[in-house]
Order: C-alpha cells, then structure tokens, then sequence
C-alpha cells in the first residue's frame, strides 16, 4: 500500500478524509525538509492560494498525530516540521541562526550515560543544540 492509500485508510479509520489542503500541507512539509507553519502556508497558498494558516496548523497537527511529521523548536520561534523518517539532531546557531544536521547516533554515547546514570531513555530525534556554527567562530578568531 502506497503512503497516500495507507494515509487515507487512517484517516477513514478515524472517520476523516484526506482533504486536498492536508495532502498539499504533507507534500509541503516533505518538500521544504525543515519548515515553520508560516511556510508551509506560503508554499500551499502557491497552489491554493484560500489556505490559510489556520488551515496549516489544524493539517499540521492531526499530520503529527498521525506520526506522519514531527515538530522541532530551533529557538524562540515558530516550531520546524520535518517529516517522520527524518531523524537527524539539529544544530542551531544562535549568532546567524544557521541550522545544521548530524545523525541521531552522534548522541549515542550521551543517551547510553543517561540511561545508566539516571534511568533517563533520551529522544533524541526531537532535539535542537544551539550553540555557535563553524563560520561565527572562525569570525570570532579572526
């Protein structure tokens, strides 16, 4: 069974449809990667300009409940959506507000730590390190 059709079963199965704003929202999301709200709903209102943001978050949220996208908060902002089978730990830059990627095994030594330590099981698929990007520092030295 294809995404779309095990999607629209889900939904079935809980008495929804797949609307076309939903479907445009998903395709959105798998598009731009990492996007806030406010663009997801840019990019839609490029196909369907009545979308509005409302719209957006409502899609958003059953979309996250369905575990088909997940939200990140990268600082004080909006929160990014990625799609599900996206697992990497966001680095965020504080100074030019950068982001950057590295695999959810990088952690590996921190959540084994905690888990001994603490009893503490670590998801580190929704996290965000701030901190300062290689290009801030190497103006900082320099």
């Amino acid at each position: 069974m294809s995404d779309e059709a095990s999607l629209r079963s889900t939904l079935h199965q809980r008495g929804m449809r797949m609307t076309p704003q939903r479907q445009l929202v998903l395709d959105a999301v798998r598009e731009l990667g990492h996007a806030t709200p406010e663009q997801v709903c840019r990019k839609v209102q490029g196909t369907a300009s009545t979308v509005n943001i409302t719209t957006v978050y409502r899609a958003l949220d059953l979309l996250e409940e369905l575990g088909l996208v997940r939200h990140t908060h990268l600082g004080h902002g909006a929160p990014t959506y990625s799609v599900e089978e996206h697992e990497h730990v966001h680095l965020a830059c504080h100074r030019c507000g950068a982001v950057d990627e590295v695999p959810t095994e990088t952690l590996d030594d921190l959540a084994e730590r905690l888990h001994r330590l603490r009893g503490f099981e670590l998801d580190a698929n929704h996290l965000a390190l701030s901190g300062t990007c290689r290009n801030c520092r190497r103006t900082e030295v320099g």
